[in-house]
């Protein structure tokens, strides 16, 4: 194996052992263990006259032994120069990053390297900045892979795996910043940030991510130039969001943005939730409150992470800033947050251009999270239970798990009668759907029904007799056709 090349001039005992040439062996095996087709693909650039590296999140990753495959490259050859290169190797090939120097393609591995398909991801070298008020990187491309890696976000993003040869390359000391869990950039914090701010975010997710701390310097970086974040196109900024909100531990990265001033930025929300508290108006402090609660709505995910459940946990009781009142007694009231949590969560997913559907399943979400605790200890009619079944409808599976986490009280006797009223609320609604198929509530009669027992064409009577036994099922629960003709008719008899 060629000499490995490691330039970095600040090092410390710790940098020197991780960067030991026995590690680096073992590390590299394993990297081309998971990577049967980089030596083929390195070939063929080889042939056309360019090179190739393995570089960024793919070394870091198969070092952590977390590697899985989709694989990135980087090259000096330029985008048409590389699509020229796969198009006769690869099993597909696609070109929208092509703007960006990126060209994407699958490739299938042999049978005897297990089969499996790669994503692989080739860049062109290049180096990138944002101008003071655009929203969209400049791209340049460069001309050697040290001057790619020195533009890149962490130092241990910045190592690379030269092919065919495989030599081993890290000028920034990544990999022992990987040793010791830190996230350094490979320039200054500065210009790293002045190239992409979303790098600061980036640096949030990945401490989250990986449970790595960021460095000193870096932080003060990300605090000092958290306004440079508004450049950045709301898409980008929902991408990474959405990342460091699916990762094992969100709750550190969410930490870091708000004490960043990034959160005020992109999801100000969040840092309103830090109340101001005194002595003689006491309330629970609800920003840690709702980081609590994003942990246990995390504890009870059984199908992996759940976005919309995530969102709704840390979002739920936004609406309290906006309703928080001193009450005479001495209490703090926050009546109808919910509503109005609801009404902001909508706001703001809307800005950062969320889906639709998933801006309507987090503000429904946190609109009914308070609906439980009108439930006591068990004084709902079958109606007000099926109503909350009705309201809740798809989403009635994560409305259970987040009102559960939103117990977080210190009382463990409090805690565990509110656990053991959910309980009951959970078996009512099992009970009912078993009877009575409440995950598709409606009327007894259709409204082709409607229309034949009371002779009338489809318009505005038909939609108001509908509704009107959709109460009735929801009150009384399920009637026989006979009852359900005779309450229609009762009905129509008091319209006319």
């Amino acid at each position: 194996m060629p000499n490995d090349r490691n330039q970095s001039n600040d090092r410390t005992p710790t940098q020197d052992r991780a960067a030991d040439p026995r590690s680096q062996r073992r590390a590299v095996a394993e990297l081309l263990r998971v990577a049967p087709v980089a030596d083929d693909l390195a070939a063929r650039f080889v042939r056309a006259g360019f090179s190739l590296a393995l570089v960024g999140g793919s070394v870091r990753d198969a070092l952590l032994g977390r590697l899985g495959n989709d694989l990135d490259f980087t090259t000096d050859a330029r985008p048409e120069d590389v699509l020229r290169i796969v198009r006769p190797w690869a099993d597909a090939v696609w070109d929208v990053g092509i703007a960006f120097g990126t060209v994407g393609c699958r490739k299938k591995a042999p049978d005897a390297a297990g089969g499996r398909d790669f994503q692989l991801e080739i860049t062109t070298y290049r180096s990138e900045a944002y101008d003071r008020d655009s929203r969209k990187p400049e791209v340049v491309y460069g001309t050697s892979l040290e001057e790619d890696l020195v533009r890149r976000d962490f130092t241990v993003n910045a190592m690379a795996v030269a092919l065919p040869h495989k030599e081993f390359i890290d000028p920034h000391g990544g990999l022992g910043d990987l040793g010791r869990k830190l996230l350094r950039t490979p320039s200054t914090p500065e210009e790293s940030f002045s190239d992409d701010p979303l790098r600061m975010m980036r640096a949030a997710r990945f401490a989250a991510q990986l449970e790595f701390t960021v460095a000193r310097e870096v932080r003060a970086a990300m605090s000092a130039m958290a306004d440079r974040i508004s450049i950045v196109s709301a898409e980008r900024v929902r991408d990474e969001l959405n990342k460091l909100m699916l990762s094992d531990h969100p709750r550190t990265g969410v930490t870091l943005l708000v004490e960043t001033g990034l959160a005020d930025r992109v999801l100000p929300e969040v840092p309103a939730l830090r109340l101001e508290r005194d002595e003689h108006h006491r309330h629970k402090d609800v920003y840690e409150h709702s980081l609590t609660v994003l942990e246990q709505a995390i504890a009870l995910e059984d199908d992996g992470p759940d976005l919309v459940l995530r969102l709704a946990a840390l979002l739920h009781d936004i609406g309290k800033p906006k309703t928080r009142r001193f009450e005479d007694d001495g209490r703090v009231s926050f009546h109808h947050h919910e509503v109005v949590g609801a009404k902001l969560a909508r706001q703001r997913m809307t800005k950062l251009k969320y889906p639709n559907e998933m801006i309507k399943d987090v503000s429904r979400l946190v609109e009914l999270h308070l609906r439980f605790h009108g439930y006591g200890t068990g004084e709902w009619t079958d109606s007000a239970v099926r109503r909350y079944v009705r309201d809740a409808g798809p989403l009635l599976d994560r409305l259970h798990k987040l009102t559960r986490s939103d117990c977080t009280t210190r009382n463990k006797r409090k805690a565990l009668a509110l656990s053991q009223a959910y309980d009951g609320l959970e078996e009512r609604i099992a009970r009912l759907q078993e009877q009575e198929e409440l995950d598709a509530i409606r009327p007894d009669l259709d409204g082709n029904e409607i229309m034949e027992v009371l002779g009338v064409g489809p318009g505005p009577m038909v939609g108001r007799a509908y509704r009107h036994l959709l109460e009735l099922r929801l009150e009384h629960g399920p009637q026989d056709r006979e009852a359900a003709v005779a309450a229609l008719k009762e009905w129509w008899a008091a319209q006319s």
